[in-house]
């Protein structure tokens, strides 16, 4: 008898129950540290009240989704070792993992900056990189010049 090794796939993966949304389950996945779940989840909530009383032109969901789709980046660079050099090779990245990155850089940002709240940082982070500025937004322009100045090497693409 064969044994199935349970994992938890996304399908199992429940929505939120404040906006009813996958993304943002996963997103506070992300954001989570130590386990600590209940803290994550208080610190979203609380930046999304923050978005809330900062934009009144479009919802928080729509200021978070915006976020992200904002921060993705389109290619990577990823290093090739050709006949004893390293190239930098530009490659096209998969929506998974698009998503996966503009979580981390999000978080990342979030994290570095110091002396305030978790959420009020959050919050502007979010609104910044719906906006296409931001800390996460310039990591994906960076990433994105140097996938073009690397152009000449995508024939080592596999």
């Amino acid at each position: 008898m064969a044994y199935k090794k349970f994992t938890k796939s996304a399908d199992q993966l429940r929505p939120d129950t404040r906006f009813d949304s996958l993304l943002v389950s996963k997103f506070i996945n992300a954001i989570m540290l130590d386990g600590k779940k209940s803290t994550a989840t208080r610190v979203f909530y609380d930046a999304m009240d923050l978005i809330e009383k900062r934009n009144k032109e479009q919802t928080p969901l729509e200021v978070f989704e915006q976020a992200i789709s904002n921060a993705k980046p389109n290619v990577e660079v990823r290093s090739k070792r050709v006949g004893g050099s390293n190239y930098q090779v530009p490659m096209p990245v998969n929506r998974k993992r698009q998503q996966s990155l503009a979580f981390r850089w999000i978080r990342d940002a979030v994290r570095k900056k110091k002396g305030q709240p978790l959420s009020k940082t959050l919050a502007q982070e979010l609104l910044d990189a719906s906006r296409g500025e931001g800390v996460a937004c310039t990591t994906r322009e960076n990433i994105h010049r140097m996938a073009e100045a690397n152009k000449a090497f995508a024939h080592f693409a596999w």
